[in-house]
Order: structure tokens, then sequence, then C-alpha cells
């Protein structure tokens, strides 16, 4: 997966960072004098519009949010068209995410949990204490998929997830899969509204990885062998001071300043890395949009054997609800069961009938 591609053409040197905060944003940035490349994205109306489809308990909207800002964060990051999706399977309270997005700036997601399990995690909390998304997700596994078309074979990385938040889990995917020195930060927070208005709820993230162009300076950690008799030392690479340094200024970032609704992307930027020159790009939008239609539907019912098929059928017709955006699709039975349908499931929609 390729996750340094940025915009060509950087923002005039000596400008003032923009004190508006712009939110559904994803700002690319350089820092030359430290190697580093990185994005910002901010979201408040279109976490809001994906997170409305299904009735959330906070801890899963907070949950989902995360896994939200960490995909349109390497999903933006694609110079083609296609797809990038995060997908986790897991045995915890929240056993499955997915977020997709179709480049370059339509997300949708989904989470699948189980209200008995967080409510007994919720009764098991101290008076105050919010959930550990690590605990949420349990253990299992995180996926990251490109998906380029079905005339293109799809990348997939696939990482650990042991207990440990997503934040954790993206680091270890870009120590194992990519070799790229690289630090994400995640917050989530739901913004309250006088007059008893509906609460809304807004998503940052911040990530830096680190590119020098001289090779020799991308040493990463060896991964554990597993297999080494026990007591051997494991050999480990020193960090750059360039990147030590980043990591040290990246550990300033608290979670309030990357969903705070008056502080600019730019601003934040121009925070941390002032002193370092850091360069900001044409900001990318992004916009909560489902790619789900009556013919992909139909589409992924001709995946299905007409076995199945018929096994959907319920008084003489066919329901399909696509789990990310809660809309039903109808079809009479004789439209599908002995139809010649031609088509490939591409994870839009859940068949119920």
């Amino acid at each position: 997966m390729t996750t340094h591609s940025q915009s060509p053409s950087p923002s005039p040197a000596q400008r003032a960072p923009d004190p508006r905060a712009v939110d559904d944003r994803v700002t690319p940035f350089h820092i030359d004098a430290l190697d580093v490349r990185g994005r910002v994205v901010r979201l408040g109306t279109s976490l809001d519009a994906v997170l409305a489809h299904h009735d959330y308990p906070a801890a899963v909207k907070r949950l989902l949010g995360e896994a939200v800002a960490l995909t349109v964060l390497l999903g933006s990051t694609l110079k083609i068209e296609g797809r990038f999706i995060l997908q986790t399977r897991t045995d915890g309270p929240v056993d499955l995410l997915v977020v997709d997005f179709a480049a370059p700036r339509d997300v949708r997601a989904y989470a699948r949990f189980d209200l008995e399990r967080l409510e007994a995690m919720k009764a098991a909390l101290p008076a105050g204490a919010g959930f550990d998304s690590g605990a949420l997700l349990g253990h299992g596994h995180l996926a990251m998929t490109i998906d380029q078309g079905l005339s293109v074979n799809r990348y997939q990385g696939v990482v650990a997830l042991e207990g440990e938040g997503l934040e954790a889990a993206a680091h270890q995917y870009f120590t194992q899969s990519e070799q790229i020195p690289t630090r994400v930060r995640l917050a989530v927070a739901e913004e309250m509204h006088p007059g008893g208005a509906p609460s809304s709820w807004r998503a940052g993230g911040l990530m830096v990885q680190f590119l020098p162009s001289e090779g020799g300076r991308l040493r990463t950690v060896d991964l554990h062998p597993g297999d080494a008799p026990e007591g051997t030392d494991i050999p480990e690479a020193d960090a750059d001071d360039a990147w030590v340094e980043t990591l040290s200024l990246m550990g300033t970032v608290e979670d309030v300043e990357l969903v705070d609704a008056e502080l600019s992307s730019e601003r934040l930027l121009f925070r941390l890395f002032h002193e370092r020159g850091v360069r900001v790009f044409e900001a990318e939008s992004v916009v909560a949009k489902c790619s789900c239609s009556r013919e992909r539907v139909m589409n992924v019912l001709g995946s299905f054997t007409q076995e199945e098929r018929t096994s959907l059928v319920e008084d003489g017709k066919i329901a399909v609800t696509c789990e990310f955006c809660g809309r039903t699709y109808d079809f009479r039975a004789e439209e599908i069961v002995d139809a010649e349908v031609d088509g490939e499931a591409d994870g839009d929609t859940a068949a119920q009938g």
C-alpha cells in the first residue's frame, strides 16, 4: 500500500495558518527539515451522517468514529480510482467494523455489536470511567484492503488485534507490511448543544510518516522472529534523530486539539511544527455517501445460487437492506429467483427475506 503520494504544489511558504476550522477535510503536509510527510483529518457533519443510519450506543459511535478517521487518513492517500476498506473481525462486544472509502472522497461505515455484552461491560466499569477501545474490539484481526476494481488484483494487509486499539493496530500494520516508520493519533468527541438539541459527533486524526531520501536512514526495528531461544537479544535499529524529534512533537498532541471546532488543521500543524517549517497542501473534502443502488443489489443477488435466492423469498418478494445506509430494496420473486443475473457481490448489502 502506497501511503506517501502527495499533492505536488505546496502552499505559499510564508502564508500564515488559516484560523478558520473547516470540517470534513483532509489536509496533507510536509516537514522537509524532518523528512516527514503526513495528513490531518477533521470530521464533523460527515461523521454524523455515517452514524445516523443506526442506533449505536455512544461507545460504539466513538469506536466507529476512530475507524472512520483512520480509514480516511489512509484511503485519501490513494491517487487512483478505487476503494480502501478497513475491516475488523474480533471476539469483543463490537465484533465487526467495516469502513469503506471510495476515492477520492466518499466514506461509509457500519458496526456490529452485542448490546448485552456492552451493558455488562459498562456495569463493571468504575464510576466515571469510559470504555477502552481495545477492550471493545477484543482479539481477532484487522484487514486493510485496496480494491481497484475487477480488472486489478486486490491488495490486502492483515494484522492481529490483541486487546489493543486502532492506533496500535495501525502502527503494527506499517511496521509489518510497509516498513515505513509511522505514527497515528485518533480522537472522537460527542459535542453537546444547549436547549436540549441533539448532540453531534466529531473526529480528528493526525498521521506522520518518516520518508527520507537516503534509504540508509529508513531503518526499522526487526520483527521478533518468534522461534529464537529464550534470552536471545534481538538487535534493534537506532532511531533517526529526525524521527525521534517528530515522535516527541507528536506526543504533545492532545485529543481536544484534534476535535476542537475552533482550531483549524493549519493552526494545529503550526502549533506543532512551525519551528521546522511545515508546508501545507490543498485540503481534500470528505463526504458521507453510500454507493448502494438497485443495480448493485441485483449484482449481489446474482452471486447467490438459485437455491439461496429462493430461500430469501417472503410473501412473494425479496427485501434487501444495505447495512451501511439502511436503504431497503424490494424485488418481486420472479425478478430474481429465475432470472439470469450476472454479478459479483461487493459487500454493499445484506439480504433480509
